[in-house]
C-alpha cells in the first residue's frame, strides 16, 4: 500500500533524475578543463614574474579546475551522491592563508573553470578565461605611482650627522619620511622611505660623510605610498 511518504519520496527522486555520463564525456570535459587550466598556469606564470612566484601553487591551480570539474559531474549523476558529497566537503577546512589578493583570484577563477566546465558550458569558461585574462594585462600596464625606495643609514650617534643626513636626504628627494630610527652603543641606525632620483649621488654623499659606516638603498614592490 502506498503511503505518503513513499509518493513524497518517488517524486522528489524522479524530479532530480540522474544525468547518465559517458566514459567519452567524462574524458573530453576533463581534458577541456586541463587545458584551461595549464592556460591559467601560464597566465599565472607571467602575471608573477617580478615577484615571488610559488610553483606549487601554480600546479595546484590546473589540479583544483579538474578536482572541481569531476566533483560537479558527479553532482550531476545522482541526487544522492551530491547531497552525501555536501556533507563530506562541508567538514574539510583549509588552513593555508593566501598572501597575496591576486593568488586569490587566479584561485576563483581555477574553481570557477572546474565548475562551468562540469556543468558543461565549456564556451562561458574560454570566454572566462580570454575576458580576464585581458583584464588582468590591461590593467597590469596601467600606469601606477612609482613605489617609494628604502634608505638605511648606519652612522654614530650625534646631533651633527643626524643634520647633515637629513640635509642630504631632503636635497635628493621629493618626499621622504622616517620610519625608524635605533640608537645603541653611541651609533644610530635610520631608516626612511622615499623617492629618489639620484640615488647614487645620495647614497655617494651619504657614504662620503666621516662619522657614516654604512648606507643600503633598497627597491620594493609593496603598497605605494602617495
Amino acid at each position: 500500500m502506498a503511503t505518503f511518504g513513499n509518493i513524497f519520496k518517488k517524486s522528489f527522486l524522479e524530479g532530480y533524475s540522474s544525468v547518465t555520463l559517458g566514459t567519452t564525456q567524462i574524458v573530453v570535459v576533463l581534458a577541456l578543463t586541463c587545458l584551461i587550466g595549464l592556460y591559467i598556469f601560464f597566465c599565472y606564470r607571467l602575471m608573477t614574474r617580478r615577484t615571488f612566484y610559488s610553483k606549487s601553487f601554480n600546479i595546484s591551480l590546473v589540479l583544483i579546475a579538474m578536482i572541481t570539474a569531476a566533483i560537479i559531474m558527479t553532482v550531476q549523476s545522482s541526487i544522492v551522491i551530491s547531497l552525501g558529497m555536501v556533507g563530506a566537503l562541508s567538514i574539510v577546512r583549509f588552513r593555508t592563508a593566501v598572501k597575496e589578493p591576486l593568488d586569490l583570484a587566479f584561485l576563483f577563477w581555477s574553481i570557477s573553470v572546474g565548475i562551468i566546465c562540469g556543468a558543461g558550458l565549456a564556451e562561458i569558461a574560454i570566454f572566462l578565461s580570454f575576458a580576464a585574462t585581458v583584464v588582468l594585462f590591461v590593467l597590469d600596464k596601467v600606469p601606477v605611482a612609482r613605489a617609494p625606495m628604502i634608505l638605511v643609514v648606519n652612522a654614530e650617534e650625534g646631533q651633527e650627522v643626524n643634520e647633515a643626513i637629513l640635509a642630504s636626504v631632503k636635497k635628493y628627494s621629493r618626499f621622504y619620511t622616517e620610519k625608524s630610527r635605533v640608537l645603541s652603543d653611541g651609533r644610530m641606525n635610520l631608516v626612511f622611505e622615499l623617492r629618489v632620483s639620484e640615488g647614487e649621488k645620495l647614497t655617494g654623499e651619504l657614504s662620503a660623510m666621516e662619522k657614516v659606516s654604512s648606507v643600503s638603498l633598497l627597491s620594493h614592490d609593496g603598497e605605494v605610498t602617495f
